[in-house]
Formats: C-alpha cells, sequence, structure tokens
C-alpha cells in the first residue's frame, strides 16, 4: 500500500531563494529529504493566475522566469523536471465534472521551481502544475483541494506555493532589518489560530477578518494556494509550527504532521503548512519549535 504523502503550503517568498543557501532554503532541503519520494509533485502556485482550470500535461515543462529585474544568473537558472501526462489525464478525470484544460504551453514558474530545487535538487520527480482560476469564490479553490487529496494517498505530493501575507506595496525594498508590520505580525497569529482550530470557513472568508487581513491579501492570488492545501487536509492529519521567525515581511510558517520543517518567513512573502499523518515523517523534533531570528 502506498504510503500518504502530505500537502505542504510553502511561503516561496524572494525568488532569489532559488539561489541562497540559508537556513530557510536548507530546511527546504532537509524536508525534501525527509520525505518519502513522491511519484510526482502536483503544485499550485500564485504564479500561475487565470482565468480556466488548467493542469500541464507536457512531458517536459519548460522554466518560466516570470519576473524582472533580477539578476542574470537567477535567468540562467533551468529546472527541467520531466512532465506526467497520464497523471494530468487522471486529475482531469478525478475533477469531473469540472472542466479542465490539458495545457501545453504553460510550463513551471518561480513559484514551483524556486522551491523545487531545493527540494528535489535533482530535478528527478515529474512536476505538474494547476493554476488558480481568478474569477471563482474561495470555497471552490477550497474544494478543489477537497478533491484532490485523494492523490495524496497515491504517492503525489500537493504543493501550494504563495504567501499567507503578500503586499508589495508596503514591502521596504533592501532593509531586512525594519521589524514586521504589527498587522502582518497580528495576521499571521490569526491564521495560525484558524488552523489550529480547523477553522476552514474562516480561512475560506479571509475577506470578513479585519483591516490586517485587507492590508495581508490585498489580491488573492497568493494566498488561494494555502485553500488547496487545507482543503486537501484529512481529519487525522496533525498541524505543527515548526518554525516560527520572520525576515523582512511577516510571514507565518506551519506544517502539518512535519515536525522538522524549516520554512522561510518574509514580511510581505509568507507562510509554509504541510499536513500530513503524524507518522508519515520521520527525523521530527519531538515538538520542538526552531525560531529563526526576528
Amino acid at each position: 500500500m502506498t504510503q500518504r504523502l502530505p500537502a505542504i503550503f510553502l511561503g516561496h517568498g524572494n525568488p532569489m531563494n532559488a539561489l541562497a543557501n540559508n537556513a530557510w532554503t536548507r530546511g527546504w532541503a532537509a524536508i525534501g529529504k525527509s520525505l518519502p519520494r513522491p511519484r510526482a509533485v502536483l503544485s499550485v502556485s500564485a504564479h500561475w493566475y487565470v482565468d480556466k482550470t488548467a493542469v500541464t500535461a507536457m512531458q517536459a515543462p519548460r522554466t518560466i522566469h516570470d519576473f524582472a529585474g533580477f539578476p542574470e544568473e537567477l535567468f540562467d537558472v533551468r529546472y527541467p523536471a520531466p512532465g506526467k501526462p497520464d497523471l494530468a489525464r487522471h486529475l482531469i478525470k478525478l475533477l469531473q465534472p469540472l472542466e479542465v484544460d490539458a495545457d501545453l504551453s504553460w510550463g513551471l514558474d518561480h513559484g514551483t521551481w524556486s522551491v523545487m530545487r531545493h527540494l528535489y535538487p535533482d530535478a528527478d520527480v515529474p512536476v505538474l502544475q494547476l493554476s488558480i482560476d481568478r474569477s471563482r469564490p474561495s470555497d471552490f479553490h477550497y474544494n478543489v483541494g477537497r478533491r484532490l487529496r485523494s492523490l495524496r494517498d497515491e504517492g503525489v505530493l500537493l504543493i501550494g506555493s504563495g504567501n499567507v501575507v503578500h503586499n508589495l506595496r508596503r514591502y521596504i525594498w533592501g532593509d531586512q532589518l525594519s521589524a514586521p508590520f504589527d498587522w502582518a505580525v497580528r495576521f499571521d497569529a490569526q491564521v495560525r489560530e484558524l488552523i489550529n482550530e480547523r477553522n476552514d470557513a474562516a480561512l475560506m472568508l479571509y475577506r470578513s477578518l479585519g483591516s490586517d487581513a485587507a492590508l495581508s491579501v490585498p489580491t488573492p492570488d497568493h494566498y488561494l494556494p494555502l485553500l488547496y492545501v487545507i482543503g486537501a487536509r484529512h481529519d487525522d492529519d496533525a498541524i505543527t509550527f515548526p518554525v516560527d521567525g520572520m525576515d523582512a515581511v511577516p510571514s507565518p510558517c506551519w506544517a502539518s504532521g512535519l515536525d522538522n520543517c524549516h520554512i522561510r518567513r518574509f514580511l510581505l512573502h509568507s507562510d509554509v503548512v504541510i499536513v500530513c499523518p503524524q507518522h508519515a515523517i520521520g527525523g521530527g523534533n519531538n515538538g520542538h519549535t526552531d525560531r529563526v531570528p526576528r
């Protein structure tokens, strides 16, 4: 019987994390090493935010450099993971009657490959992306996650890549030492509390959570991947918050069933979540929370 894999929400933060060797990227690498090897990865990235639901269905997805103003070395990065067209076909059937396009033109954007090159640096695990339909309400994304959770029992690692707090207009560029904004810290804590309480309805209705939520999530694109992961959660999945700290922008880091993950927190880029049974991953830290200096 295939071991159930987790569903993970990662706050991918600055694209330069793709090249960085820091506490957070080393933590992502540790997660990859601690997990059972997946048959494939299905990633829901904040950066494929379009007017439809689609899944990459090509054999060799391209590396997409969907950013500007960064060093040339970042544009030189390639993440040549294979696709898995048979899994794309299976996913399309799984989500019926929802119409899902088999996409042959997108690929892997930086929300996926900047994290994947730390999780699986050899690019030897097939990777698919599922788009976020921006025309749909929050509960739609949660329910798609619900319908995808059976893939966890089929050797598929589900990843949501975004940030709980993502307000670039308020980001203090170049100032990594500033204290996090109070509103971001409060919203980070509120999301954590709602996750612990398994209050999925409130997480879906984040727009009703007040001014802190409005500042932290001015647009839904980076928040919505969290709802896919929450939707893919089983009742017996554990939730832990193994890393508590912020760097430049408040970003909550939490994990369900993974005791040894280290995930980067940003002032404007945030969050990691891992949802999985407590017994699924070895090498835990016995509930210890590693703190990244604020």
